[in-house]
C-alpha cells in the first residue's frame, strides 16, 4: 500500500492468513504473530497445525486474502513454500504478498525469494518490523 504506517482502521481492510503447512507440531510462534497482527488492526485468519499446500491455497482463496504468513519450523520450507506459491499463482492471487517465517537457514533465503516469497522472518524479528513491512508491502485490492 503506502510507504507510511496505516492506522488500524486502515490495516482492518488487510486479510492475513497465518498457515503452518507439514508435520510441525509448535505453532506458539505463529499464535503470537497472528495476535501481534490482529491487535494492530489487521483481519487474521489462523489455519492451525499440519495443513497441506493444497488446504493452504484452499483457505487462501477463499478468504481472499491480501497477505500469506508461512511458519516452518519443521526444515520442509524449501518444499513447502514454492509450493503454495505456485498453487495461489494459479488460483489467480498474484499480487499476495507470501511471507515466511520460522527457522530458516539463511543460505535458503534467495530460493525462497527466487520461488515468491517477498520476505523471510526469523526468531528475533520485532514484532513491530512484521507489522511495518505488511503495512509497506501488502497489496491493495
Amino acid at each position: 500500500m503506502s510507504q507510511t504506517t496505516m492506522t488500524p482502521a486502515q490495516r482492518n481492510r488487510i486479510r492475513v492468513l497465518i498457515a503452518k503447512p507439514g508435520l510441525d507440531g509448535h505453532d506458539r510462534g505463529a499464535k503470537v504473530i497472528a495476535r501481534a497482527l490482529r491487535d494492530a488492526g489487521f483481519e487474521v485468519i489462523y489455519t492451525g497445525l499440519h495443513q497441506t499446500p493444497e488446504m493452504i491455497i484452499q483457505a487462501a482463496v477463499q478468504e481472499d486474502v491480501h497477505v500469506i504468513g508461512i511458519s516452518v519450523l519443521s526444515g520442509a520450507h524449501n518444499a513447502l513454500v514454492p509450493e503454495v506459491i505456485k498453487g495461489i499463482r494459479a488460483a489467480g492471487l498474484n499480487d499476495t504478498l507470501v511471507l515466511v517465517g520460522g527457522i530458516i537457514p539463511e543460505e535458503d533465503f534467495e530460493g525462497l525469494k527466487a520461488a515468491g516469497t517477498a520476505m523471510v522472518f526469523t526468531p528475533g524479528t520485532a514484532l513491530e518490523d512484521i507489522i511495518n513491512y505488511i503495512d509497506k508491502s501488502a497489496p491493495s485490492r
